[in-house]
C-alpha cells in the first residue's frame, strides 16, 4: 500500500509485488483467519483441566408449598407455627434472595482432555503450515503474472522495431519501384507486411493490458497503474538431481506438512473418543446464602462431593468413535493422494526446468543466426539478387526468432520458480533471487 500511496515512480521489483501481494491478498487474510482460529481453538482446549466456577443471585417470590417451606429452612426462619396445616397447605408468599457460588473440577476422564489438547495444538500447527502454503502460492502467482507482464511488454518492443523496420522496407521499395529496380507487386507485398506488424502491435498493447490485469489480481491490489517493471536478465539456473528434489519436497512442502500434522490430530481425536468411554472422577462443591431482602440476614449452607461416573450404555460415544475413525481413514488416504501428486508436480518441474534451459540455448543461438540471415538477405535484394519474398520471409524469421528468445528467457525463470514451488521452497527470498 505504501507504494501505491506514494506514487512512486521507481520501477516496481518482484519482491515489492511479492510483498503487496502477501499483505493485501484475501487468500492470505482468509489464512491468517484460520490460523488464528486453530490458535484460540488450542487455547479453549486447555480450559478443560480447569475448575469451572459460577456466581448466580436469583430472586423469587412464590406461595408453592413445597417452595415457601423449603425457602423458609434454607434462610433459617422456619418456627412452630409454620407447622400449622393451614400454614403448611396455603402458606403466605414468600420472598426470596439467593447468593450462591457453585464450582466443579474433572479430576480424571480417562486422560480424553489431554488427548483433546494434543489434537488442538497439531490442528494449530496443521493451520500454520497450511497457512505458509497458501502464502507460497501466492508468492508463485505473483511471479508468474510479473514475468507475464515483463514478456508483454518485451513483445511490444518487438512488434514496434518491426513496425519501424516493415515502413523503412516499405520506403526503400518504393524508391525501388521508382528506379525501375522492382515491380509494383513488391510494393503491394510491403504494404501488407506492414498491415500485419501494425495488427501483431495491436494485439501486443491488448496482451499487456490483460497481463497487468492478471499482476493486479494476484497483488490484491486493483488500483495499481501499469508501470515500469524491473526487467530479469537472461541467466542460468541451478539444476540438481530429480532424488534430491523429491526428498526436499518431502521435507518442505508446507501443504504436505499440514496434512501430516492434520493426520497425527485426527489420531488423537480417535483416542479422545476411545477415552469417553472410560470412567470419569470430578469435584462438585456449592454454597448458597438465602435472605428475605437483599441487604438482610438469612441463612448459608454449602455442599461438597466426589462423583464418579460411567456410561453403561454409550451407543452415541460408538458413533462418535466411529465418525472419527472415518476421519482418520479421510486424512489418511488425503495425504497419500497429496503425496502422489508432489511427485508428479516435482518431476514436470523438473522436466520443465530442464527443457526451458536447453529452449533458452537454442533461442539465443537461433536469434544471432536469423539477425545475421537477414542483414545478408537485405543486402541481396539491394543488389537485387533476392526477391521481396525472401525479404519478408527473413524479417518475419527474425521477428520469431526475438519472441521466441524472450520466451524463453522468461519460460526459463518462470521453470525455475515452478521448480521452487513444487519443492516447497519458494519462499520470497527464493523469488527475488530471479532477479
Amino acid at each position: 500500500m505504501g507504494r501505491l500511496a506514494a506514487g512512486s515512480q521507481e520501477p516496481l521489483t518482484l519482491r515489492q509485488a511479492i510483498n503487496e501481494a502477501l499483505g493485501q491478498s484475501p487468500e492470505a487474510a482468509i489464512a491468517s483467519a484460520d490460523n488464528q482460529d486453530a490458535k484460540s481453538a488450542s487455547a479453549v482446549a486447555r480450559t478443560g483441566l480447569l475448575p469451572q466456577l459460577g456466581f448466580t443471585e436469583d430472586i423469587s417470590r412464590g406461595n408453592d408449598p413445597v417452595y415457601a417451606f423449603g425457602t423458609r429452612l434454607r434462610q433459617r426462619q422456619f418456627t412452630q407455627a409454620d407447622f400449622a396445616l393451614d400454614a403448611l397447605n396455603f402458606p403466605q408468599p414468600i420472598g426470596n434472595f439467593s447468593t450462591r457460588f457453585s464450582g466443579s473440577w474433572t479430576a480424571f476422564d480417562s486422560f480424553k482432555t489431554e488427548r483433546e489438547i494434543h489434537r488442538a495444538d497439531l490442528f494449530k500447527e496443521s493451520a500454520s503450515s497450511a497457512a505458509k502454503a497458501v502464502d507460497q502460492q501466492i508468492v508463485f502467482r505473483v511471479v508468474g503474472a510479473y514475468l507475464q507482464v515483463l514478456y508483454a511488454q518485451r513483445e511490444i518492443a518487438v512488434a514496434q522495431h518491426e513496425q519501424e523496420t516493415s515502413a523503412a522496407l516499405l520506403s526503400s521499395v518504393d524508391e525501388h519501384v521508382k528506379a525501375g529496380l522492382a515491380v509494383e507487386s513488391d510494393r503491394m507485398s510491403a504494404g501488407v507486411n506492414v498491415a500485419a506488424r501494425k495488427e501483431e502491435l495491436i494485439a501486443a498493447q491488448g496482451d499487456l493490458e490483460l497481463a497487468w490485469a492478471a499482476l493486479r489480481e494476484a497483488m490484491g491490489a486493483p488500483d495499481l497503474k501499469a508501470t515500469e517493471l524491473k526487467p530479469i536478465e537472461p541467466r542460468t539456473f541451478p539444476q540438481g538431481a530429480l532424488e534430491e528434489e523429491m526428498a526436499t519436497a518431502a521435507k518442505r512442502r508446507p501443504d504436505l506438512t499440514a496434512l501430516g500434522q492434520a493426520q497425527s490430530a485426527q489420531a488423537s481425536a480417535v483416542g479422545a473418543a476411545r477415552s469417553d468411554f472410560g470412567p470419569r472422577v470430578s469435584a462438585y462443591g456449592n454454597w448458597e446464602e438465602d435472605r428475605t431482602s437483599f441487604g438482610g440476614s438469612g441463612g448459608n449452607n454449602w455442599v461438597a462431593g466426589v462423583q464418579i461416573s460411567v456410561d453403561i450404555l454409550p451407543l452415541a460415544k460408538r458413533a462418535q468413535l466411529a465418525r472419527a475413525a472415518a476421519a482418520k481413514q479421510k486424512i489418511d488416504a488425503q495425504r497419500a493422494a497429496a503425496q502422489q501428486h508432489v511427485r508428479l508436480e516435482v518431476s514436470q518441474a523438473h522436466i520443465h526446468r530442464r527443457t526451458a534451459a536447453l529452449q533458452l540455448e537454442t533461442a539465443q543461438a537461433a536469434t544471432d543466426e536469423s539477425a545475421e540471415s537477414l542483414r545478408i538477405i537485405k543486402n541481396r535484394y539491394g543488389a537485387g539478387l533476392a526477391t521481396i519474398t525472401d525479404l519478408l520471409r527473413a524479417e518475419d524469421a527474425e521477428r520469431q526468432s526475438q519472441s521466441n528468445y524472450w520466451h524463453a528467457v522468461y519460460g526459463n525463470a518462470m521453470a525455475y520458480s515452478e521448480l521452487l514451488n513444487a519443492t516447497g521452497t519458494l519462499t520470497p527470498d527464493a523469488a527475488e533471487e530471479l532477479q
